[in-house]
């Protein structure tokens, strides 16, 4: 069972508190272990005890000579060899490091599906500004009363050593992923035969919580702008969606907008949502799978579980690679396993219950979030029956020219229907994300939208 392989961290978990509760800032004496025994952003520096998680020593802070911002990232790593390979005949040697999500891979499609398994890299790593905000917002953050929102934070983590499940969430959400960026992008809903139809994607993103000179009252209440065009397939061009996200959904919900060609208006868009259907995503992703996760934490109870050492998607750069084809990548009910990497790392996991009196197409979620950068690597989603429904990775590199470790691709697995959707392939792309954009609020206003549907 899960409790059983918990790793308790002396001071890092108090104890559980209830979900409503306001939360206190961190004390000096804590904030201290910040870059001393703890790394910045909170997690422990050291390995494990038997070496096969090494200590942090800073993850990669440069990219290499002549790299500019929106290449097709190289591979640090590509000298690694596959250390070994769990698949369905062998899964129950490793059970305790597996999610629940991956077990149920190797047992439904254990004749295909498999993992190998490389040397663990704590290649995680980000800017000395976010460092310092960090601890310095630690002493400062609070959650908002209901905990759906987050007060005295700007810039850094807020809760480097958290307390409570909605603490987990909202470093994740808060997390560092540049300052703005864009790319183009491909999103595949794949038919358990492994056709697909490829839906092609411009994202611009715009952070105001993380620029260097943010404070929490110039925020006006928002924390990153974001906005998509379908580029592809014709039945689906110049849908654009644009969202302005809020750092307390208590005081004010997300703002979306949607422009509807066919109509020429710009239109609120209320729906764009917890568990409303995803852009052109077949309907196999919510609105709040984006991201892995993202808005308000409102409709679940968090339950901080603890710390594992779990087997998960990590410096997925071959995924990454402008060397492979889509169809080198997609298959027949999963991802081609021989293209994909996973390592052992230290997860914080948080159990997501479904309130009562709400509602969700998922009933429970199961979370994994890397310790090194609050970025959630796996997700388990069970449907109202209490039955594992639906499998999600988040396959991250170290984007090192910013830098911040971020997902180059997400996926999402039904393994109900054995459909799946694979979520910014990039690969056949001039350029994946380049965080050299230069945008700006202007860009991401109601105005921009409209004017970007004319063109």
């Amino acid at each position: 069972m899960l409790r059983k392989n918990v790793i308790c961290l002396s001071g890092a978990i108090a104890f559980a508190m209830a979900a409503g509760a306001v939360s206190a800032g961190l004390t000096a004496d804590q904030i201290a272990r910040l870059g001393e025994d703890l790394t910045p952003l909170g997690a422990e520096r050291s390995g494990n005890a038997d070496g096969t998680i090494p200590a942090w020593e800073g993850g990669i802070k440069n990219a290499p000579a002549g790299f500019k911002s929106g290449q097709h990232h190289p591979d640090p790593f590509a000298d690694d060899q596959i250390l070994f390979t769990v698949d369905k005949s062998n899964m129950s040697q490793y059970t305790d490091k597996l999610t629940e999500g991956h077990k149920a891979m190797f047992s439904q499609y254990g004749d295909t599906f498999k993992m190998n398994v490389y040397p663990s890299r704590r290649s995680a790593a980000f800017p000395e500004r976010i460092y310092a905000a960090t601890r310095k917002v630690a002493a400062t953050a609070q959650l908002s009363e209901g905990g759906n929102g987050v007060t005295g934070a700007v810039i850094g983590i807020p809760f480097p050593m958290p307390k409570n499940g909605l603490e987990v969430i909202w470093n994740h959400i808060l997390r560092y992923r540049g300052e703005s960026a864009k790319r183009m992008i491909g999103q595949a809903p794949v038919t358990r035969k492994g056709a697909y139809t490829m839906v092609m994607l411009e994202d611009q993103l715009y952070a105001p919580y993380s620029l260097p000179d943010a404070t929490e009252d110039d925020l006006n209440n928002v924390i990153i702008m974001f906005k998509q065009r379908v580029m592809a397939p014709a039945r689906l061009v110049g849908q654009i969606l644009l969202v302005h996200e809020t750092l307390n959904q208590a005081k004010q919900h997300r703002k979306a907008w949607v422009y509807n060609p066919g109509q020429r208006r710009v239109r609120r868009a209320p729906n764009v949502a917890f568990d409303n259907p995803g852009t052109a995503s077949d309907g196999l992703r919510t609105s709040d799978q984006l991201d892995m996760y993202n808005g308000s934490p409102e409709r679940y109870d968090w339950k901080l579980v603890g710390k594992k050492e779990i087997y998960v998607p990590y410096n997925a750069y071959r995924l990454h690679s402008d060397k492979l084809k889509y169809k080198d990548i997609l298959r027949p009910l999963h991802l081609n396993p021989d293209n994909l990497r996973y390592e052992l790392h230290r997860v914080w996991v948080v159990d997501a219950t479904l309130k009562n009196g709400t509602r969700h197409i998922y009933k429970r979620r199961t979370f994994y979030f890397d310790e090194d950068s609050w970025q959630i690597l796996a997700v388990d989603q069970y449907d109202n029956r209490d039955h594992l429904w639906r499998v999600s990775e988040g396959h991250v590199i170290n984007y090192f020219d910013v830098p911040t470790l971020w997902t180059t691709l997400e996926v999402h697995y039904d393994l109900q229907s054995g459909r799946y959707l694979a979520f910014s392939l990039n690969n056949e792309e001039k350029f994946t994300y380049d965080f050299s954009a230069g945008l700006s609020a202007k860009d991401f206003s109601t105005g921009s939208l409209r004017r970007a549907g004319r063109r």
